[in-house]
């Protein structure tokens, strides 16, 4: 069962999206934070497969999170999914994300294909 984190501050998208993935014939297990700042902590203690960040936080943009990420011995060769609806698709990959997606997400199957390619 892959483990995802999301972090997002909007609650009505994490809710589809969570959702979603639970819907998904991977039974994927879905922890959901909304602020950047609790990020870290919640990877650590749930140990996610991958975790995903949106680019605009409360308390943070997604890319600053990112490179906490990457700068975390325990969490860096995670993979990272920026999403957002700007596309900031160079500063992503610049921070350490492994993909960028524009939101929104159109097809549900290709959002969970995409992270199951991620964690290899």
């Amino acid at each position: 069962m892959p483990k995802v984190l999301i972090v997002d501050d909007d609650a009505n998208l994490t809710f589809l999206l969570k959702k979603m993935l639970e819907m998904e014939p991977e039974d994927f297990e879905v922890h959901v934070v909304r602020r950047g700042g609790q990020a870290l902590e919640a990877a650590q203690s749930s140990q996610p497969d991958l975790i995903m960040v949106d680019y605009n936080l409360n308390d943070m943009h997604g890319t600053d999170l990112i490179k906490q990420i990457r700068a975390d011995a325990y969490l860096a060769s995670t993979p990272v999914i920026l999403a957002s609806g700007l596309d900031v698709e160079h500063e992503a990959l610049q921070a350490g994300a492994n993909r960028f997606l524009l939101k929104p997400f159109e097809d549900p199957g290709e959002l969970a294909a995409i992270i199951l390619q991620l964690i290899g």
